[in-house]
């Protein structure tokens, strides 16, 4: 582990996908979520950029317009309790190979101006078995009123929500699927 308490594959996942070149107003972070689950359950999870609701605690319904490609729109409706009703988000990168998605906020009610986030799935074993290592990182303009701390503290508890939702959606799904019957031919 090093001082930001990234161990030496962490950092290195880190270094190579997400790339964030945070502006002097601006706050960035990475964090963390080991699950114990298969790559493949909780990458067909993250995926789905016209889906976030399935693991996203605070989104009521998503409409994507489009294919899922590059540049694809989704218009998001966030539960109440949050600062924000809806927001516009496009998605900048899919890539299945390396099992990054990347998505930029274009739009909405809300106070976080040029949020920009990127995560990665990658393979790792927990306890002997197939699990994931997924980290999530952000950059985001700070708003007028607020401090970096500030801003950066309220979007880590978010993601840190929806890394945890993540974790126990993709491992319920996990075993479900160590537990289905095998159809016999």
């Amino acid at each position: 582990m090093n001082a930001h308490g990234f161990s030496g594959v962490e950092r290195e996942h880190i270094r190579r996908h997400h790339r964030h070149q945070p502006a002097e107003n601006q706050c960035s972070s990475a964090l963390v979520k080991h699950i114990k689950a298969p790559v493949q359950r909780v990458w067909s999870l993250v995926r789905r950029f016209d889906q976030p609701q399935k693991y996203k605690p605070f989104i009521s319904r998503c409409v994507a317009q489009g294919n899922l490609e590059i540049g694809s729109l989704r218009e998001v409706d966030v539960k109440s309790g949050l600062p924000a009703t809806t927001s516009t988000e496009r998605l900048e990168l899919l890539d299945d190979e390396e099992h990054v998605l990347s998505m930029k906020i274009v739009g909405g009610d809300h106070r976080l101006r040029n949020y920009s986030s990127i995560i990665s799935v990658h393979p790792e074993v927990i306890d002997g078995r197939p699990g994931t290592l997924v980290i999530e990182s952000f950059v985001v303009d700070v708003p007028e009123g607020n401090t970096k701390d500030e801003t950066c503290y309220f979007v880590e508890a978010l993601i840190k929500c929806n890394l945890k939702s993540l974790a126990d959606v993709s491992e319920r799904l996990a075993i479900q699927d160590r537990t289905e019957p095998i159809d016999r031919i």
